[in-house]
């Protein structure tokens, strides 16, 4: 009992914490130098990762799933079962966990380090907002930049299944392409990524965030934060998207 009353306070404090983050989410001037830098040092610098996931989980995907499909004869429906399974599912989870270990990591760092050196208290005594300076830019940059991920993962994972299909495994381009074009759909298929892409965004940044604001002031707690930051982050993910799915796809 008294540990689901302490997981229901560590929730509320969450939820308090994540409406702070939106009112602190004013449209000043500094409020977008800060998110432009934060845009670029957790999303551009996210790139490679995530170019190179997107583009080998693209070639496994399309070797394995060609081996299945070729025992039901069924090998032209290649590219169908690539771009549904892409972007109904991999790709926005895939992208969010790669973004929680490169990006979310950094985030409950920084702002780890910033409590075990004092600086967010000296914020608070310079009566600057700790959240609209620190937590905010940060918050949003994820959210902006997760959907560009994704999409960036989607077409480097398509690109290294039609290298896989057409050039290893001998299918005929325009099949590939007709088959692709023919299944997926603007609402359905790339809809659903964008919407996922953008709450496993926030929330992975919001965990990273709040983990990171409340670690101990000591690099020990530092270093748990970060550690904390990641699993926290992933499970959410990961529980989030089958909630998504069951109610996107009834």
């Amino acid at each position: 009992m008294a540990g689901m009353i302490g997981s229901l306070r560590a929730l509320g404090r969450a939820g308090l914490f994540s409406l702070s983050v939106l009112r602190a989410s004013l449209p000043t001037r500094d409020f977008f130098a800060e998110l432009t830098k934060e845009i670029y040092k957790i999303g551009a610098r996210s790139l490679p990762i995530i170019a190179v996931g997107g583009a080998f989980v693209g070639l496994v995907l399309t070797l394995q799933g060609y081996r299945v499909l070729a025992i039901f004869g069924a090998t032209d429906a290649l590219s169908t079962m690539l771009g549904v399974s892409l972007y109904r599912e991999l790709a926005p989870v895939l992208t969010a966990l790669l973004f929680i270990g490169r990006a979310g990591s950094s985030i409950a760092a920084e702002l780890g380090l910033m409590r075990a050196t004092d600086q967010i208290k000296a914020l608070e005594l310079m009566a600057i907002d700790p959240l609209a300076k620190a937590v905010a830019p940060r918050f949003w940059a994820a959210v902006i930049t997760v959907p560009l991920l994704t999409g960036v993962f989607c077409s480097l994972a398509i690109s290294g299944g039609y290298f896989e299909a057409v050039h290893v495994l001998g299918q005929d381009s325009g099949v590939f392409w007709s088959t692709l074009r023919n299944s997926v759909d603007f609402h359905d298929d790339f809809g659903v990524a964008l919407w996922k892409s953008v709450v496993f965004g926030a929330v992975g940044a919001l965990t990273a965030a709040y983990v990171g604001f409340h670690s101990e002031p000591t690099i020990e707690g530092t270093s748990v934060a970060t550690t904390r930051a990641v699993v926290n982050a992933s499970l959410l993910v990961l529980m989030l998207n089958f909630v998504m799915s069951a109610l996107m796809f009834q």
